[in-house]
């Protein structure tokens, strides 16, 4: 079994290697060389039927544009034989009015047709994205922790990105999709008609159509690889925003807004020069084929001329064939706007396909998985030669050769200093990770062959930074189990009290269904821990591994909390990673680690007395009372074991032998137990599915133990006399009744044979029921369904286009009048050929038509050349500003975010994914209100108006009648407009609710899997999904219907006005010539207004997103208590607390600081102790300005925090936070965060003294880019400790005058914690003021004065002797165990 697993590893290993950088390239290539299909790429067959319908109607929309070409013919025909005088007017009327009915028939068609497939194209744009949601989250949810650390980018910057693309394809799959289809078919359905009029004048016309396409062709390969790079840059902008928001108490602290904001700014320029690659190119594009579309006349209508004065044609036949060609050329010009969209979704779609097949390829979570589920688990594990190396840092092993036992029922505890493999362990028994050699039994299973559902529903890890859902507390606890609806509140309060928690939960005004924030944000340190503690409880696994899982915790919680997990953990697997060695009862088994090995290992009583092993060094030891006089009644055990209850076995009977004796005692009775010993048994919390049937017969399972004699080796019990008494009575002592499975959906077990007594399976089953049968009360029933927030109102067109001027340098504003400039001439070309048009009509009827043809023919030469240059300036300038305009706003929106007050960033609404999805998505697309939609806008404003104005001077009877139809087609587009607004706010709404979930489930993926909560989210997920599809459906529905009123409306409009025209012509009231000006004109003008409603939707989309980027760029800048002090010249001093009170904004009922008073002294040392929620870390706030002080005074030095400048005051006062943060840059740039470039802190020995005094510079040497090693997102991972120690040398490396240090030793072996305490006692030498919030008893005793806090007062203030002689005191009880604080 172990040679197949390692085997199996192996292969994985050399699959990845070999075949990773094939995958890669393979990907990237499918990328760069994407065909149009891949926009199908997520297309399923439920999505055959909307996406059929659209193609069909689009289809059969496509076929109205050609037919009203012949129709138009027809009534240009009529109008020619009337103006040569070969028909009277009556019959013109007649003729008009046959062919209006018609054209009225083809607008109603077109109004059904239009609204119903813009409606099915906007469902299939919302089936796409709900299938690559899915898709993108089921698939993630199967990649093992490998894939998430190899991110180049990091997984925190990858998933706006994605969202992004996402949004892309779905934007790109709906309405321009929709476009691109129905102008095709117009195009072959117009070129059709043309050949069948008139093949010959057809192919005259288009006889530069091929070289244009090649030419088009050409200057579109320059488009994708900007895209590419644009999307890279653009990954990065985000990184950068993301890190920066989700560490804004870092970036505050360390003055770091200016770096960030720099940095950001950068990567979006990058992006922005990408960018203007596609625009310069698309400019180019819509150019040439209006120059192309324009030049046809030169050679047709000379040609038709021709064909009309030879006779072989007739004016109507040349005419419809030639608006035809027209109508063709046309689609290809209103495509073309479409195609970076198009271009983009296609690249979207072609990315997401590529992540999806290197997710396929790669190694899978559901590769990992066994077949074995048993229905028991006892908690035996063995580990045998395990090494392993992360994947960030392949050439270090974690843990090399190592090899443990954890008897199943016994607490075994490793320890071991910063960096030494201590969590790597714990990462491999959940099998986040694939050891690179040696294996893992479980029960004498190998891990290889479990299931890994099943090893995660029983095994529990707690770690130090406990990671908590944005859900309430009762939520969060309940999520230990897998049956999480059915948890009754009685069982939570029992978990609640284990981990010495109710109190604090019952002060709360909501209780249980109190809010923990985003990440818990609304929680301390050490109440989270304990949260995490009360889910494992409720858990309640046959293995629990607690990874420094009380390190937050005051002395008295912690032995509290430690002595409630031993009571409940007797007789159950224990695994407890941890620095401090207090825990550890002289009775308990440790495990040295040292540089990923085992150095030592054995009974705490024994290594005790190794003074030569490495276990010598970390003791510390916490008595604390040495110094000080204490009545023999008054004595508590701080010293750190706690007698259990098997405590009377003294150390002293036993020899040195007894190490590995004893161990293999204890397995010994587990394996080979006495008869009639009763055995308990854990049951297996894995969900069993009927499928995966479980193996009736399970016989008792032998393999052999690390570090212990082979199986055949073990003395039997009749070996070992002296030991038997000894083991059954630990056994009996910690014997529980078998655990049922509540709610399992296992199969029926057979009585097992081999196993010691047990209860009889009848007894089991009838319990099992009872649990499935009792009705459980929980608030998971009550609670609402979940409820979108709000749509934010939307903005309208013009006030956000009164934000571009001043938003722009003054080259830019220059750039701007000039591109309104081109769009001017671009609109005035349209009517100008809209005169020349009419007078080339008018050369059918002239006696010298064909020498007045060729004169017009080159007229209308001159006007393509203008009109194509002022088409290409119009389109790239305006997208040059629209591209300043959004990178404007983006910079200028960070910096705003970045300087809002702290609070600020505590309101839902201001969430870390809503602010990056806002800075990343949402600029992207209000970009095109400017270089897209502004450009367009105005032209058919100046086209109307110049073709209106034009056409009343010609003919104002006609003109006036299209004007009085005005107002009917303004409502109309009035009201799609306003329903599509609304609808398209709802639908962002609904995707941004299904982001954040994304966002939740991926950020915390290890706390995620390890509680088996992947079912939970994914529901949850699909529930976001669908509730977007549905809101999107609805959209869609509205949306079709006004669009496809409004567009149709141009249709009857055009009827209208020939009907009309008809009469005055018959009439005489004005000439044929006049009456086709004014046609060609009004139809010109109409028709280029009514492309305008096909951006309808996009613009509405823009304007929702530009109103949520414009939140941010407007909020308030420098006017929050931060900024607003003036006083900048001030140096340290004495820091006073007077009567400060204090509450969180977003928690205005809960006063966390009471009428706090105490000093901190000049140039000393003070620690500020307290219970778990006392408000030690808030002080630390209120002294860094984080938040103003609601009532009271702080002083420094005399004078009032809130009279100075804060980033002044944060350059004075260094915070060393509990959990530093690592940003994705390098060490040395992580070390001196903040500094300016020319500051003399950036000296490369004042970042060496730095690391050296922080302990950390030897690691760091030892590494192969030493200080230039990536670490954070994307690079190498570092241990807890390490991460401490960068962040006490990034502190240090300041030379501050006042240091805050938030337990700084947490994370710290004995060693490193008594540097870092040699460290304080050189800077108080040194003139530097330290406050230390800490729960160490060494770093208390360290300190010249404490400071006791309890409920937000202090209660005791003095020295650390002062204090320790005071009978009944505070810090006695909080460090001794006389009664617990808070």
């Amino acid at each position: 079994m172990p040679t197949a697993s390692r085997g199996q590893a192996h292969m994985d290993d050399d699959t990845k290697q070999l075949g990773e950088r094939p995958i890669k390239e393979e990907t990237e290539e499918a990328i760069v060389h994407a065909r149009w299909r891949a926009l199908f790429n997520f297309t399923t067959r439920a999505h055959i039927l909307p996406l059929s319908v659209g193609v069909l109607l689009s289809i059969a929309s496509g076929i109205i544009i050609p037919a009203l070409a012949l129709f138009l013919g027809r009534v240009f025909d009529s109008f020619t034989d009337f103006g040569a005088g070969r028909i009277s007017g009556s019959e013109l009327i007649k003729k008009v009015s046959q062919n209006a009915i018609y054209i009225v028939a083809l607008g109603s068609a077109s109004w059904l047709l239009n609204g119903s497939y813009y409606m099915f194209w906007l469902i299939f744009g919302e089936l796409q994205a709900k299938s690559v949601r899915d898709k993108l989250f089921s698939g993630m949810l199967q990649k093992d922790m490998e894939w998430y650390d190899t991110r180049k980018a990091g997984i925190s910057a990858m998933i706006p990105r994605l969202q992004t693309q996402i949004r892309e394809l779905q934007i790109a799959t709906s309405q321009p999709l929709g476009f691109a289809v129905q102008y095709t078919v117009t195009m072959f359905a117009a070129l059709g008609l043309a050949l069948y009029t008139a093949w010959n004048l057809t192919l005259i016309t288009l006889a530069g159509v091929p070289l244009a396409a090649f030419v088009l062709a050409g200057i579109s390969a320059r488009i994708q690889p900007a895209i590419t790079a644009q999307i890279e840059e653009l990954t990065q902008a985000s990184k950068f925003a993301n890190n920066s928001i989700a560490a804004i108490d870092t970036v505050k602290c360390f003055n770091g807004q200016d770096f960030e904001i720099w940095q950001y700014a950068r990567a979006v320029k990058k992006a922005a020069n990408h960018y203007l690659v596609q625009a310069r190119t698309n400019a180019i594009q819509i150019g040439f084929v209006r120059f192309v579309i324009l030049t046809m006349f030169v050679q047709g209508f000379w040609f038709g001329n021709h064909l009309v004065v030879t006779g072989q044609r007739n004016a109507g036949q040349v005419l419809t064939a030639f608006w035809a060609c027209l109508m063709a050329t046309q689609t290809v010009e209103q495509l073309l706007p479409q195609f970076i969209v198009l271009e983009k979704g296609r690249m979207a779609s072609a990315t997401l396909q590529a992540i999806l097949i290197k997710m396929d390829k790669g190694r899978k979570v559901s590769s990992m998985i066994g077949q074995r589920t048993p229905q028991y688990c006892d908690g035996d594990i063995q580990v045998t030669n395990m090494s392993f190396a992360y994947p960030s840092r392949p050439d270090q092993f974690a843990l090399k050769n190592a090899s443990f036992f954890f008897p199943a029922g016994e607490t075994t505890f490793v320890i071991g200093r910063s960096g030494s493999g201590k969590s790597t362990l714990s990462n491999l028994l959940l099998r986040f990770y694939n050891p690179a050699a040696g294996e893992v039994w479980i029960d004498g299973e190998s891990i290889q062959t479990l299931d890994v559902n099943w090893l995660r529903n029983n095994i529990t890890l707690v770690q130090q930074q406990s990671v908590l859902f944005n859900e309430t507390i009762f939520k969060n606890i309940a999520f230990g189990r897998r049956n999480y609806e059915r948890v009754k509140k009685e069982e939570i309060k029992k978990s609640l009290e284990m981990a010495a928690l109710r109190d604090t939960v019952s002060e709360l005004p909501k209780g249980l269904e109190t809010l923990v924030g985003t990440g818990g944000s609304a929680m301390s340190g050490g109440q989270k821990q304990r949260v995490a503690i009360a889910r494992a409880r409720l858990r309640d696994t046959a293995i629990l591994i607690l990874d420094e899982a009380t390190s937050a915790l005051d002395h008295t919680s912690r032995l509290i909390v430690m002595d409630g997990i031993r009571k409940w953990r007797k007789g159950k697997t224990t695994i407890i990673i941890t620095h401090d060695i207090s825990q550890i009862e002289d009775n308990d088994y440790a495990y040295l680690l040292d540089g990923g090995r085992i150095v030592q290992e054995g009974y705490r009583h024994v290594l005790s007395k190794d003074e030569s092993g490495l276990f010598a060094s970390f003791l510390q030891p916490d008595a604390v009372f040495t110094k000080t006089s204490i009545t023999p009644d008054e004595s508590l055990d701080i010293q750190g074991p706690r007698i259990s209850s098997d405590a009377h076995v003294s150390s002293d009977s036993l020899d040195s032998m007894d190490i590995q004796v004893k161990r293999r005692s204890r397995i010994s009775t587990i394996y080979f137990p006495p008869e009639n010993e009763y055995q308990p048994h854990r049951t297996s919390q894995a969900f069993i599915s009927p499928l995966s049937p479980v193996v009736a017969h399970m016989s008792r399972i032998t393999s052999p133990r690390a570090s212990m004699l082979p199986v055949h080796n073990f003395p039997r019990l009749a070996d070992l006399p002296e030991f038997t008494q000894l083991s059954s009575l630990v056994e009996l002592e910690t014997m529980e009744v078998p655990r049922i499975r509540e709610g399992s959906h296992a199969l029926e077990m057979k009585p097992l044979p081999p196993r010691p007594v047990m209860q009889d399976l009848s007894m089991k089953k009838k319990a099992r029921q009872k649990v499935v049968q009792q009705k459980a009360i929980s608030p998971f029933k009550t609670r609402k369904k979940h409820q979108l927030p709000p749509a934010e109102e939307v903005k309208p067109l013009i006030e956000i286009l009164k934000t571009v001027w001043p938003r722009l340098t003054y080259g830019k504003r220059v750039v701007l009048v000039c591109g309104f400039a081109f769009a001017f001439i671009h609109a005035a070309a349209t009517p100008v050929f809209s005169w020349v048009f009419s007078q080339l009509l008018s050369t059918f009827f002239q006696p010298d038509g064909s020498k007045q043809a060729l004169k017009w023919s080159l007229s209308v030469l001159g006007v393509a050349v203008v009109d194509a240059t002022a088409s290409f300036f119009m389109h790239y300038l305006l997208e040059i500003c629209g591209q300043a305009w959004v990178d404007a706003l983006r910079v200028d929106a960070m910096k705003r975010v970045l300087d809002q007050p702290r609070s600020w960033f505590d309101r839902d609404k201001n969430n870390l994914s809503r602010l990056t999805e806002c800075l990343d998505r949402n600029a992207e697309e209000m970009r095109n209100l400017v270089g897209r939609f502004a450009g367009f806008i105005f032209v058919a404003i100046v086209m109307m108006t110049v073709g209106i104005v034009w056409s009343s001077i010609v003919c104002w009877k006609l003109t006036l009648v299209v004007i009085a139809t005005a107002p009917i087609l303004y409502a109309v587009t009035r009201g799609f407009e306003a329903i599509s607004g609304t609808w398209e706010a709802k639908s962002n709404n609904a995707a941004e609710a299904a982001s954040a979930i994304f966002t939740d489930t991926f950020a915390n993926i290890r706390t995620v899997r390890a509680l088996t909560l992947e079912g939970y989210f994914h529901k949850k997920h699909q529930r976001a999904t669908s509730s977007a599809l549905n809101v999107g459906l609805r959209r869609a529905t509205y949306s079709g219907i006004f669009f496809g009123t409004s567009d149709a409306g141009v249709i009857f409009v055009t009827a209208l006005v020939f009907y009309y025209g008809s009469i005055l012509a018959a009439s005489y009231q004005f000439s044929t010539s006049n009456i086709l000006i004014v046609f060609t004109m009004l139809l010109f003008s109409i028709s280029s207004a009514n492309a305008i409603i096909a951006f309808i939707p996009q613009i509405n989309s823009s304007r929702d997103t530009a109103t949520r980027l414009l939140r941010l760029a407007s909020l308030p800048y420098k006017s929050s208590h931060e900024d607003t002090a003036e006083t900048r010249k001030f140096s340290s001093g004495p820091i006073k607390f007077s009567s400060l009170t204090f509450t969180y904004p977003s928690r205005p009922t809960a006063k966390v600081l009471q009428g706090l008073r105490f000093d901190i002294p000049m140039n000393t040392s003070t620690a500020l102790v307290g219970s778990s929620g006392s408000g030690k870390t808030t002080v630390a706030a209120l002294l860094l300005g984080l938040y103003p002080c609601s009532s009271g005074a702080l002083t420094i030095a005399g004078k009032c925090i809130g009279t100075l400048h804060i980033p002044t005051l944060r350059n004075m006062i260094i915070l060393v936070p509990q959990q530093p943060t690592l940003f994705a840059t390098t060490i040395a740039k992580n070390i001196t965060y903040g500094l300016s470039e020319h500051s003399t802190l950036n000296a490369t020995s004042n970042i060496y003294a730095a690391t050296w005094r922080a302990g950390l510079h030897d690691f760091i040497l030892s590494l192969p880019d030493g200080y230039n090693t990536r670490v954070g997102d994307g690079g190498m991972g570092l241990s807890g400790g390490q991460v401490q120690r960068l962040g006490i040398a990034r502190a240090l490396v300041r030379k501050p005058q006042v240091l805050i240090m938030d337990e700084p030793t947490s994370s710290l072996d004995a060693e490193s914690a008594k540097g870092i305490r040699d460290c304080i006692k050189e800077l108080v030498r040194a003139r530097t003021t330290v406050l230390v919030i800490t729960h160490s008893v060494e770093m208390m005793r360290g300190c010249e004065n404490v400071v006791v806090m309890a409920a937000g007062k202090v209660v005791e203030h003095g020295t650390w002797v002062e204090l320790m002689q005071r009978v009944g005191g505070d810090l006695r009880k909080l460090i001794g165990g006389e009664g617990m604080m808070g």
